[in-house]
């Protein structure tokens, strides 16, 4: 099966944007309290958090989830009779990866969640492509029912704790990372266990099914195929997708963002529109002249986006934690923006050497071995 660049590329982006996300709850333990560090509040500091609930947060884990979607349908074309063992065996693979990723390296682990969801996608195979479409929008609806009845018939405040109460407990986990070992970070991992079901089960693992049928649709179809720049779909994407996407990310924003049950919603709605906005942008981009080397740079860190997100927490673990440098409580919103471009840099670039001399990257050559129960060449020519 040939890859595709473009889609390789676009991948790049959406793995740089999950990690702007992720590193802020890799940093410090008040993103995961709902509560911002007093000691960050300036200007530049408020300016960072909101361009980020606008233009960032719950955008990118949408794009990346409907780009599984579109290599399902990739690889169920490829591999023909193998696929339906070799498929199960990749979803397995995931699920201890990720199980193990959760516990050692960083609890916001997605590839659990991914697993499951995988697992339905798995039995809708076969669907017509309609059938698909529509119980994409079902469960959007749904969710989006959920949420609404929720801040409709809830009271958040008996769920959750107050300001005082959220800034302590950020405060003490804060020090808890940047002071602990193996320990006090395996422990912490464990203890989120229970949220990270609910949000899986509640929100994470319903949208990314949902996106992952609307890939798999566009995948069968080849939509991200022979893609020349000029296309209007583009242009109407963009048309469309930035006015309502901002918009809803204004009202996330302005909303509270995570904390506000509405503002979330508002976010599940709007937010895929965004996201093929910046998508129908990315290609524009890419299939012009000066536009290539965007393409190169991001092609190689999304064809190895496995490894590149375990790096990703890798290094969050030793820059934050008391595993290595303690640095946790101490890199301000423009800073943790700042350290996560230049990481994502470093990354690609990494991945470009590497996929000069290997044909995948580690963690892809260890999930291909058990896909194909039998080791794959990892030198010689990228394929």
């Amino acid at each position: 099966m040939a890859r595709s660049v473009d889609v390789d590329a676009v991948r790049g982006f959406a793995l740089f944007g999950i990690f702007v996300v992720n590193v802020t709850f890799m940093a410090s333990g008040y993103p995961g309290n709902l509560a911002d560090d007093p000691r960050f509040a300036s200007f530049a500091d408020e300016a960072v958090r909101t361009l980020s609930s606008v233009f960032v947060d719950m955008k990118f884990y949408v794009l990346f989830s409907f780009l599984f979607g579109y290599s399902f349908a990739m690889q169920l074309r490829s591999a023909g009779p193998a696929f339906p063992a070799r498929m199960l065996r990749r979803i397995a693979g995931l699920f201890v990866l990720g199980a193990l990723h959760t516990v050692f390296l960083y609890g916001g682990d997605i590839l659990t969640t991914y697993a499951v969801a995988c697992l339905i996608l798995f039995l809708m195979r076969h669907v017509r492509d309609v059938t698909a479409i529509r119980t994409a929008v079902i469960i959007y609806a749904v969710v989006v029912a959920g949420l609404v009845t929720s801040a409709l018939t809830l009271d958040a405040s008996a769920f959750l704790p107050g300001a005082a109460e959220a800034q302590a407990t950020a405060a003490a986990q804060t020090r808890e990372m940047a002071t602990g070992g193996w320990g006090t970070r395996i422990g912490h991992n464990l203890a989120g266990l229970p949220l990270l079901l609910i949000q899986a089960v509640s929100l994470q693992g319903p949208t990314a099914l949902a996106l992952f049928l609307l890939g798999m649709v566009a995948g069968r179809r080849d939509r991200l195929a022979h893609i020349r720049g000029d296309e209007p779909v583009l242009r109407r994407l963009q048309l469309i997708g930035f006015p309502v996407g901002l918009t809803g990310g204004l009202i996330y924003a302005l909303g509270g963002g995570n904390s506000g049950t509405l503002a979330v919603a508002a976010s599940v709605v709007t937010a895929p529109l965004l996201s093929a906005a910046y998508v129908a942008t990315l290609l524009r981009i890419m299939h012009t002249p000066r536009g290539t080397a965007v393409r190169a740079a991001l092609a190689p860190a999304g064809r190895m986006a496995l490894t590149n997100y375990l790096g990703q927490s890798v290094i969050g673990l030793l820059l934050f934690t008391g595993i290595g440098l303690g640095l946790a409580g101490t890199f301000s919103p423009p800073a943790l923006l700042l350290l996560a471009a230049a990481v994502f840099a470093a990354q690609a670039a990494a991945s470009t050497l590497w996929l000069r001399h290997f044909r995948y990257g580690p963690a892809e050559w260890a999930l291909r071995w058990l896909t194909h129960a039998h080791r794959p060449s990892l030198s010689g020519t990228p394929t």
